[in-house]
């Protein structure tokens, strides 16, 4: 069956899924668009309960799985990166809970409040897994995990990650009955260069929001740490100073 309407139900679904936050968290699925961000969710345990594939866009051999095809007039008012790949697969969203969370000997994690930008929280996530963190949590999130933009701007890193929702004062205690190192990001006088700064043992480095870094909550329960910087700026983008951050910790840990 070959679907060529964008008034089918199926297709009003699926469009819902890509763009209504609120229909996506109560719905308990998400969409995948790409062919790497499919087999990515797959290799880590996803399973996909339906494909939609433009057969004149994907060049591959079809996954194994319920399948729907569609034109690709249709395709093209799907897809969040228009004709490219052909593929948009549906799953069942999962959440990992702080309590279920087993940091491995000398864990990294990096801890972002209230992140607003889906596009950040993917290459903030991109880092996390390129660089060995082993989890990233975000304390009372601004944005849902599987955003479309997430996954997109993470290439689907997304799947193979820790990614906890918690609250601050939830995530203090876990951090310190775990034994955790804690890092702020407050810059003021008393932080001390990154390269400085040691991440080895179980380290936690804090990042605030993108408009005005961490609450108050977090001043004072760690010790400061900074990237130093040579121009006139005094700041970075959120998901550059995570990816500093993150290779610091991996290159003091090889």
């Amino acid at each position: 069956m070959l679907i060529e309407s964008l008034n089918n139900d199926k297709v009003k679904n699926l469009s819902r899924l890509i763009s209504d936050n609120r229909f996506r968290k109560k719905s308990g699925f998400f969409v995948v668009e790409g062919k790497q961000e499919n087999e990515r969710a797959q290799k880590f345990g996803y399973e996909a309960e339906e494909f939609f594939i433009c057969e004149s866009i994907f060049e591959a051999e079809f996954p194994k799985g319920r399948l729907t095809l569609v034109s690709e007039k249709v395709y093209e008012k799907l897809a969040y990166r228009g004709t490219t790949e052909g593929i948009i697969g549906i799953y069942e969203t999962k959440k990992l809970e702080l309590k279920d969370f087993k940091p491995k000997e000398n864990a990294a994690v990096i801890v972002v409040e209230s992140i607003e930008k889906p596009g950040n929280l993917g290459a903030i996530l991109r880092s996390c897994e390129a660089f060995g963190i082993n989890a990233l949590i975000v304390t009372d999130p601004k944005v849902d995990f599987y955003n479309p933009n997430v996954i997109r701007s993470s290439v689907g890193c997304l799947f193979g990650m820790n990614i906890i929702q918690c609250d601050n004062e939830n995530l203090l205690d876990f951090l310190g009955k775990n034994d955790f190192k804690i890092f702020t990001t407050i810059m003021d006088e008393s932080a001390e260069v990154l390269y400085k700064t040691d991440f080895k043992g179980n380290s936690a480095v804090l990042f605030g929001t993108e408009h005005s870094g961490l609450s108050d909550f977090w001043v004072g329960k760690g010790k400061n740490t900074l990237i130093p910087m040579n121009g006139s700026i005094d700041s970075l983008n959120l998901s550059n100073a995570v990816a500093i951050t993150c290779y610091e910790i991996l290159r003091q840990n090889s």
